[in-house]
């Protein structure tokens, strides 16, 4: 038997617990059979597996993980096979407490929860070890074997007397000298001065609001420390098994799904070979649109997309509810083939749930599952897992492929920790990843392939680079943005950018010289707004909503596109432009509605000829994303995916007509979709 590569097909399954059901054969069995009838292909197991994996320490079970494993291969189903750190056996926590984790009132954590481990506990670690080798010596080779799943979904941080002294070591190997961490954290603030390392402590419910520079440094911190246990995790996995690639689960914060805000993915993704992530979102809520709630899952998987430049695994999402959100809603018919598509259509070569089969009890005991406990394969859920699983092989010769984008978003981390912590401006207005995914609204309503990059990726591949909020900005980051802009590049940003250093001090002697060099403006004040208060944005005899925030900015070189309408700076320069080497730089003074951000990037698109050709006449409901063979030697293909997030009919007109891979059937020039309705079509002449 061979092993299957990750290039041949899409994968479909997800998190499979047979170790809930030893005690069940008939239900393993059933298990079997309905995962062919699904035409799912790969499962994830071991995740939480450690009680019967190593029942009592030092005694290990593997046989009944040896079953599962074979059978799997027999049947050609890939596995993914977790390691089960993230949540530890009960003999561990008794017989060892230290593992468990402190919380920042100092109080030590309970067992019974998952996730409430401590990355520091010698202990745990060397536990974490021995489990991990004893998984990678005995299935390095096995045929079923696709990837490695080191713990699940890593989060969280622990203030232990151990990880306290890991704190101080980071923060001294950096700082170097207390002067220097004294200036970085500005310590004559409130009597703060560091006078031994001893001293500092991580930030406790009293003290968080009190050193922006401590709290930013622990927040890098636990993202080292969390990346730290995890090459921890993969030492003997790398060496026993080196050609099998490794990745964790990513996950994004909920309901508004914006970037998860606890680690540093940026940082992160440099350690794994895959990028994957677990999508949830909350689909026919009552806040918002379909197609609202459809775009916000776009910029994620463009984010994740873009975070290694290839393709991204969905680690889990559902087939239908679950059972966490407030009001735990299933999908409506046809929802769940095109949420899965549109995993597809932004990059993912997976489609994975979680889970299989519902628990019987406990927490997860109502979360959606592919297998309900009906048992019954005319479930409708059942049925529209196997609807999808009958579309990705259809739609196979995708696999792998790539999306190209000349547009760029930037999300840093650092930014959105610095931003939160800031005592000024609107405490509930500031928005940073809302805001971003407000820009990226635009493109995609307009079907234009947009990466979500951070500020260390490479500028040079993109004609735009969208920067909005850039509170904390280094001196390198904008000299980046100088030299990009220089070269030829076309910069956004807006209000609140450049406001502090990389140790959250503010800039001194004005907005820094370089920015002023680039935008041509130099920022005076930053005027916030109250809820109920607005202004105006003229610009081109159009009349603009300002809220939340105007900057009052001096032009220099900037050309101004637009003016405030109202207040003492009524008449004064709210959009300027500014010509800086081969290219442009665009400052947005104020936040202004999504009507401004529609005309704004309309103009800017076209002037750069960004727009996609494809799309004769789209709709703001119906999303079009592609991927692209790269084979030089063949004729150029697309893959269109064409995604309606409405409850309504849709009519789009396209360029050229295709092959749609779900029917066979020749497309027509003017699409015709139902509600929830997708279509995969396939194009190899190119757009006129």
């Amino acid at each position: 038997m061979t092993r299957y590569n990750l290039e041949e097909r899409f994968l479909h399954g997800g998190d499979y617990n047979p170790d809930q059901w030893l005690n069940y054969p008939e239900i393993l069995a059933k298990d079997f059979e309905l995962m062919e009838k699904a035409r799912a292909n790969t499962f994830s197991l071991g995740i939480f597996a450690w009680s019967a994996l190593e029942p009592a320490e030092g005694v290990f079970e593997f046989e009944w993980l040896d079953k599962i494993m074979d059978e799997l291969a027999e049947r050609n189903s890939n596995v993914i096979l977790a390691t089960p750190s993230g949540a530890r056996p009960a003999w561990l926590s008794k017989a060892y407490p230290e593992v468990l984790r402190t919380n920042e009132k100092r109080e030590k954590m309970l067992h019974g929860g998952r996730h409430n481990h401590c990355f520091s506990s010698p202990i745990y670690r060397e536990k974490v070890a021995i489990i991990n080798r004893k998984l990678a010596e005995r299935y390095h080779d096995h045929p079923a074997l696709l990837m490695w799943h080191i713990s699940n979904e890593y989060s969280g941080d622990c203030h232990c007397p151990i990880c306290q002294e890991n704190f101080r070591q980071w923060v001294k190997q950096k700082y170097q000298t207390l002067a220097a961490l004294n200036e970085a954290w500005w310590g004559p603030f409130w009597s703060h001065t560091i006078t031994d390392w001893s001293q500092i402590e991580s930030p406790s419910p009293i003290g968080e609001m009190q050193v922006h520079g401590l709290n930013l440094d622990w927040h890098r911190f636990v993202t080292d420390q969390t990346i730290d246990f995890y090459e921890h995790e993969i030492k003997d996995i790398r060496r026993l098994s080196p050609d099998v690639p490794i990745t964790t689960n990513f996950m994004a914060d909920t309901r508004d799904l914006i970037p998860f805000y606890s680690l540093d993915y940026g940082k992160f993704a440099q350690h794994v070979d895959v990028i994957s992530w677990d999508c949830y979102p909350a689909w026919h809520n009552d806040w918002g649109t379909t197609a609202d709630l459809a775009s916000k899952v776009g910029f994620i998987n463009d984010q994740y997309r873009s975070l290694k430049k290839q393709p991204f695994l969905i680690m889990e999402s559902t087939p239908s509810g679950v059972n966490w959100h407030p009001v735990n809603r299933t999908k409506r018919p046809g929802m769940h083939l095109l949420s899965s598509m549109q995993f597809i259509a932004h990059g993912s070569d997976s489609n994975l749930y979680f889970q299989w089969r519902k628990s019987r009890g406990s927490s997860e005991k109502f979360h959606g599952a592919v297998v309900d406990h009906d048992n019954d394969e005319q479930n409708r859920v059942f049925q529209d897992v196997a609807e999808v699983g009958k579309a990705l092989e259809e739609i196979k010769e995708i696999k792998g492929l790539h999306k190209k984008a000349k547009v760029a978003i930037i999300y840093d981390w650092d930014n959105n920790w610095a931003l939160n912590d800031a005592q000024g401006f609107g405490l509930e207005s500031k928005r940073y990843p809302q805001t971003l995914q407000e820009h990226y609204r635009y493109f995609w309503d307009h079907d234009i392939a947009v990466d979500v990059i951070t500020k260390d990726h490479d500028f040079d591949a993109y004609q735009l680079i969208i920067a909005p909020m850039l509170y904390l900005l280094p001196k390198e980051t904008m000299k980046k943005f100088q030299q990009y802009t220089k070269n030829g590049g076309t910069l956004v940003s807006t209000y609140l950018t450049g406001i502090v250093n990389e140790t959250d001090l503010t800039y001194l002697g004005g907005w820094p010289q370089e920015l002023q060099e680039l935008f041509g403006v130099s920022v005076k004040e930053i005027d916030t707004l109250y809820p109920k208060q607005k202004n105006l944005l003229l610009m081109k005899e159009q009349q603009y909503q300002i809220h939340d925030y105007c900057s009052v900015v001096q032009t220099n070189t900037a050309q101004t596109l637009g003016v405030y309408g109202a207040d003492f700076y009524q008449g004064q320069a709210a959009v300027t432009v500014n010509d800086y080497g081969e290219g442009s730089a665009y400052y947005l003074g104020g936040r202004t509605d999504q009507a401004f951000l529609e005309d704004f990037y309309q103009e800017v698109t076209q002037q750069l000829r960004l727009q996609n050709e494809w799309v004769r006449q789209g709709s703001t409901n119906v999303s079009i994303q592609s991927r692209e063979s790269q084979q030089e030697q063949l004729a150029p293909t697309t893959y269109y995916f064409v995604m309606n997030f409405s409850e309504e009919n849709q009519e789009v007109e396209v360029a050229t007509s295709g092959i749609d891979l779900l029917t066979g059937k020749t497309t027509n020039q003017k699409l015709q979709l139902a509600p929830y309705e997708v279509q995969i079509i396939k194009v190899t002449a190119p757009v006129q």
